[in-house]
């Protein structure tokens, strides 16, 4: 077994606090654990409003909590009945880890367990830290091939993926992504990896529009805040050829594009909603009823990592272009600090 004697993370105390401290070195991994050291962990949107406002929807940051859950890792440790792993294999982890008992686990509907828990959410830490445990049966394999900064981007393409699954896409489906984010970006990307014929994508960003464009977007709209919602629609049929896409991607989660997508999705086509948005909003539902609108949400992911580190590997989806910054373990608090102004887009941090 391996001897750690020394561990650190990056430790939120509060709002606007959080700092690489000492941290407790975890013990042995129980018999279906495996001891992972963290090699780079990504920021996600989600940890940004841990840090800036001390919770991230109904989960409130009550104690001091450890970031980060985009994880890239290596094995160093395994448990006495895990057989799949060896020291050294490189991991891409999947953070969150469900009951397997419920109603929802044994239908294979994992991500909608009610206790499922996951790194980096209260009252559960993260993966900023030099080492951590974890159930083997979360961890995947990845091939050389694979950078670690690949790699640590394998959880939000697994976001990416369960949100293109959910929407019947096709070699003749015309696709519709709102917002051009890491998540949106990686959403285009994979409709793209899954045979869409056109995509579009919209945003009130240049710079990430051009992205888009760098990793294969077939067409871009740029819309400013005084842009209505007609006139969205309009550019977006003009985008079509004067039609509506087959199936629209809701990524920004920016409340007028919740409505947006509702209009600008053709009779009887799909309307995915992966970006969270307000609680409430004001929603056109009937015109989507009339119109047989099939509208779906996503929630994380479910069985997707497998297929995610596939697109990666045989190239299908490339993220160099995605990954903006990077930053040692010891600079985690400006990381986090230049994703919370915006700069950029995924920014990843070398343990």
């Amino acid at each position: 077994m391996a001897t750690i004697e020394t561990n650190e993370a990056f430790v939120l105390y509060a709002k606007d606090d959080a700092r690489v401290v000492q941290y407790p070195v975890p013990s042995n991994p129980g018999p279906n654990e495996v001891l992972c050291k963290t090699l780079a962990v990504g920021i996600c949107g989600s940890d940004i409003h841990y840090l800036k406002e001390g919770r991230c929807g109904k989960f409130i940051v009550n104690e001091p909590m450890v970031l980060g859950h985009e994880t890239a890792a290596e094995i160093i440790a395994t448990g006495s009945d895990v057989k799949d792993f060896k020291p050294g294999d490189r991991v891409a982890v999947e953070p969150t880890v469900p009951c397997e008992k419920c109603e929802w686990c044994t239908k294979n509907k994992y991500n909608l367990c009610p206790d499922v828990t996951c790194h980096a959410t209260p009252p559960i830490h993260g993966t900023l830290q030099r080492y951590f445990i974890h159930p083997a049966k979360y961890c995947f394999k990845v091939p050389d091939s694979l950078s670690v900064d690949e790699a640590a981007v394998v959880e939000p393409l697994a976001v990416a993926v369960h949100g293109c699954r959910r929407v019947p896409i096709t070699k003749d489906s015309t696709v519709l992504v709102t917002g051009a984010g890491p998540i949106g970006l990686l959403v285009m990307a994979t409709a793209k990896a899954y045979g869409a014929r056109r995509v579009v994508v919209t945003e009130i960003n240049e710079y990430r529009l051009g992205l888009a464009r760098e990793m294969g977007a077939d067409e871009t709209l740029l819309f400013d805040r005084s842009t209505t919602e007609q006139q969205m629609v309009d550019k977006i049929s003009e985008a079509f050829g004067g039609n509506l896409p087959d199936i629209t991607l809701e990524c920004s989660g920016v409340g007028i594009n919740f409505r947006v997508v509702m209009l600008a999705t053709k009779p009887g086509g799909h309307c995915m909603m992966i970006g969270i948005g307000p609680a409430d909003y004001n929603l056109p539902i009937a015109t989507a009823s009339a119109r047989e609108i099939t509208i779906l949400g996503a929630f994380r992911y479910q069985n997707c990592f497998p297929e995610a580190i596939n697109l990666l590997s045989s190239g299908r989806v490339k993220v160099g272009g995605l990954i903006s910054h990077r930053f040692d373990f010891k600079d985690s608090l400006e990381a986090y600090e230049t994703a919370a102004a915006g700069k950029g887009i995924k920014i990843i941090i070398k343990v």
